[in-house]
């Protein structure tokens, strides 16, 4: 990564202001701050500016490409982390990602499935008892129905998500989506209140508890938060523009 100057004291203003937004729209919406968790998105910013919040406080970093994500793991390794793989997924790099991070948000396709099934069975077991390592996944819908976005569509959700519930290795805890970036603020709350919607029907249909609801980026997570998401994704608001 390119080295730059890191602004711990802008990045931790910034990043104070967020949490008071969050929490604010949480109980505006007559739900608790504690259920609405901040996801600092750290891509392409520097290793320093996430070493900066987590001492702040902050444990959950999002990354989006594996082999940044992978590097700053190692730089980091000695803080407490909670790394989440929010970006598109290639089947191939699933053996990287496999039991290195808390939850991934993008899983949208069985064959990706598989192959992190395929690899979580590999890693050795856990344990006195022997048990295998569970990976926690968020299936990723393209609730915009964007021909160039990644994510199952809606008329493939439940199917997909009945193969994956069948992944001993694969725990399903929700659902993440993106609405078209075309649309802020809110003209995206349809789309939120939509993933909402599919949510509870999927918990429904196949009897298998999914609390989270990834969804609100920088432009809208004060709607997402009113519709009910468990995870907003944020960077920009608090790290300042990308370096590169």
């Amino acid at each position: 990564m390119n080295e730059c100057h890191v602004d711990g004291a802008a990045i931790i203003a910034r990043y104070d202001a967020v949490v008071e937004k969050v929490a604010e729209a949480a109980r505006n919406s007559g739900r608790n701050p504690k259920d609405v968790k901040l996801i600092a998105v750290s891509k392409r910013h520097p290793a320093e500016a996430i070493k900066i919040l987590n001492k702040h406080g902050q444990l959950d970093f999002g990354e989006n490409y594996v082999q940044e994500a992978l590097s700053k793991q190692e730089e980091l390794a000695e803080l407490t982390v909670n790394w989440h793989f929010i970006g598109h997924l290639q089947s191939k790099k699933a053996k990287d990602v496999a039991g290195r991070f808390t939850l991934i948000h993008s899983i949208d396709r069985l064959t990706l499935a598989q192959k992190l099934q395929n690899r979580m069975q590999m890693l050795p077991v856990s344990g006195l008892d022997g048990e295998r390592k569970v990976q926690d996944i968020l299936l990723q819908v393209n609730i915009g129905d964007e021909a160039q976005k990644s994510g199952v569509d809606k008329d493939g959700l439940f199917e997909l998500a009945e193969q994956v519930a069948a992944f001993p290795q694969l725990r399903i805890c929700g659902l993440m989506g993106m609405p078209p970036a075309s649309c802020v603020a809110e003209e995206a709350r349809p789309f939120f209140s939509n993933l909402r919607i599919l949510r509870d029907e999927l918990v429904t249909r196949i009897g298998i508890p999914m609390e989270h609801l990834s969804m609100g980026m920088t432009q809208d997570y004060v709607q997402a938060i009113e519709e009910g998401a468990t995870f907003v994704r944020i960077g920009t608001e608090i790290f300042g523009p990308r370096p590169y």
